[in-house]
């Protein structure tokens, strides 16, 4: 329960602020050279890009996925409670407190999740958070082998199409599993408890390290290791070289092969070892985009 006036206040600041941005739209309005507009799409949200932002790139696509209380997890247990703390009526704000296991929904495994001494997600550089994005299409093998990996042929593959995979860069593989997330599939346990998804083989994620040294490297499924993994081989090789990972991503099918930039919105809590990521893709014009 507020104390008296707390609601009264609360109102009133809501209408300060609610003035303030309307009169940044305005401004924001009068100084971009056309508006902002959303694009409309079957699976993924986009939106056209305008202003100074727009001269070199065409579309912002959102990897991330909604999460909810009971969205699929590794150790199939719930990884999110959400408790209400305060409702506009009669507190006059709304508030909830999150009970939420690190790894859950779209989210990063920082080098710390498989090392003693790796970086936290906190103590990433920006550097490492704004990327070039690669992504490397599995769905056919995927679909005809739930546990197929990418493998380093995919990769050498992958270059002689589309050319050297860039330094620094994000590598995704896109799998089709986003489009099971909704269903018992996304986990596919069999009878014995074992999943059954694709993943990073050991030897790709040498390939990257050694030979390409990229940032990153993501997934649509629940790990960076395929479903049946039992020694987390691909976990074990890239975190601790303080390199991270993104699982469960969203949306990579709206994605060129390469020429996009990912932009990692990975959490800032000390000492964390990974957590819920907003990941956020922009695409250009022209032969980036193809």
């Amino acid at each position: 329960m507020c104390v008296p006036g707390t609601r009264e206040a609360v109102l009133k600041q809501l209408s300060r602020r609610d003035f303030l941005k309307a009169t940044a739209a305005l401004m924001a309005g009068a100084m971009l050279p056309a508006p902002v507009v959303a694009a409309s799409a079957s699976r993924s949200e986009e939106v056209e890009l305008a202003g100074v932002i727009g001269q070199r790139f065409k579309r912002a696509v959102d990897l991330t996925h909604v999460i909810t209380e009971d969205f699929p997890t590794y150790f199939g247990t719930q990884n999110l409670d959400i408790e209400t703390l305060f409702t506009f009526d009669p507190n006059g704000f709304n508030m909830y407190r999150w009970h939420l296991v690190e790894h859950t929904g779209t989210h990063m495994d920082a080098p710390f999740h498989f090392s003693p001494d790796g970086m936290s997600a906190d103590q990433l550089p920006l550097s490492m958070l704004i990327v070039p994005l690669v992504v490397v299409d599995i769905r056919e093998k995927a679909e005809e082998n739930p546990d197929a990996q990418l493998t380093l042929e995919d990769l050498r593959r992958w270059e002689r199409r589309h050319g050297r995979i860039p330094k620094d860069a994000c590598m995704a593989m896109n799998s089709g599993w986003s489009d099971k997330v909704n269903t018992p599939e996304f986990r596919n346990a069999d009878s014995n408890g074992v999943m059954h998804f694709p993943g990073f083989h050991v030897e790709a994620v040498e390939f990257l390290l050694e030979e390409r040294r990229v940032n990153g490297i993501a997934v649509d499924t629940l790990s960076l290791d395929y479903g049946p993994s039992a020694d987390f081989a691909t976990h074990y090789r890239w975190l601790p070289t303080n390199r991270w990972g993104m699982e469960a991503v969203a949306n990579l099918d709206a994605l060129p092969p390469r020429g996009a930039t990912l932009i990692v919105g990975s959490p800032k809590i000390a000492g964390c070892t990974g957590g819920i990521s907003r990941l956020i893709a922009l695409v250009p014009g022209g032969n980036g985009d193809d």
